[in-house]
């Protein structure tokens, strides 16, 4: 490759490192800024957790993240001006803490992924109260290694802060002029340059997609079968066509019978267990209640044969006196 097809060559970042995100052209060893090197030392130790804040909620793959906004702006005027690229879900102006004024960038969740790779892709540039944002991917929670730059990282910036960050969209790195030191970049866990298969300027790669699991790979697969199979229907002759169509809607009738008899076939289980325990609930307080009866009249008849007994033995006693008294008289 020439010099002047490598100056209009770049590539981008797809995990951050931050001593490289620090380098033009991905090639430093050394972190050249304290803020680098305070990235570097979170990177190292794992100080940075990326989904720790609390207030990131959301769809990640679904969501945009604008910068460079006027401080001026509100929650509703950026709704409105996101809003025209899909239907906005969830909206996040990032403010101070403290005196509530706004820091100049927010987190826009759309609906879809479809919407939100629109915005990207169209709202790049575009001006929102006089003033021209940027947007990018949700980096935060989608990018391997990502250190904000309030830690010294980040990507972006202006030139005269003096604090570059290179490898994003705004600011790629270039294709390297010099020597690409292998050895030291692999002993750092830098990811080296792509050499020969750069971008030109104008060429920005998509945001990462989400991967999908064997349900959803299923899904899709039957989806596009039945899509082939309606198309070749539609293909067919008249009489084919009309064939195929009564073919179809007696497999369907078929699976409908079939399904309808399979859940009135666990209806009748569920039903049945139900009764029967009903009827067993039933019959144990029905033996509770005929013993507890039982045992009420085998008392009330003691009472009564008791109370008989006793009239008897009153009764003898009584003649008993009576035969005495008139004995004596």
């Amino acid at each position: 490759m020439s010099g002047g097809s490598n100056l209009n060559s770049v590539f981008y970042a797809d995990s951050y490192h931050p001593i490289q995100a620090g380098s033009i052209d991905a090639t430093d060893v050394l972190p050249h800024d304290n803020a680098i090197y305070r990235a570097h030392l979170c990177n190292s130790a794992a100080l940075y957790d990326p989904f720790g804040d609390p207030k990131l909620l959301g769809d990640p793959y679904c969501t945009l993240f604008v910068s460079r906004l006027n401080h001026q702006t509100t929650e509703h005027t950026l709704r409105k001006a996101m809003s025209k690229y899909g239907r906005v879900k969830n909206l996040r102006l990032v403010r101070h803490i403290v005196t509530g004024a706004s820091r100049g960038y927010a987190f826009v969740e759309f609906e879809t992924e479809r919407d939100m790779r629109r915005a990207f892709k169209d709202a790049h540039h575009s001006i929102i109260d006089d003033s021209e944002i940027i947007v990018d991917y949700n980096r935060q929670q989608l990018m391997p290694g990502w250190i904000p730059r309030r830690l010294g990282g980040g990507l972006g910036g202006k030139k005269e802060s003096g604090q570059l960050r290179f490898g994003g969209r705004e600011r790629p790195f270039r294709a390297p002029l010099r020597p690409i030191p292998y050895d030291d970049l692999k002993r750092l866990g830098i990811p080296p340059p792509p050499e020969g298969k750069y971008m030109s300027r104008y060429q920005v790669p998509s945001p990462p997609r989400r991967e999908r699991n064997i349900a959803d790979r299923e899904e899709v697969s039957h989806k596009s079968r039945s899509e082939d199979r309606d198309g070749q229907l539609s293909k067919s002759s008249p009489v084919n066509r009309e064939e195929q169509y009564h073919k179809r809607r007696s497999m369907d009738r078929e699976k409908r019978s079939r399904r309808d008899s399979e859940e009135r076939g666990k209806y009748y289980v569920e039903r049945t267990s139900m009764d029967r325990l009903d009827y067993s609930s039933r019959s144990v307080e029905r033996d509770e209640h005929h013993y507890n009866r039982k045992s009420i009249d085998k008392d009330v008849s003691h009472k009564r044969s008791y109370n008989n007994r006793e009239e008897q033995r009153s009764h003898k006693r009584h003649k008993s006196h009576q035969s005495e008294r008139s004995t004596g008289s």
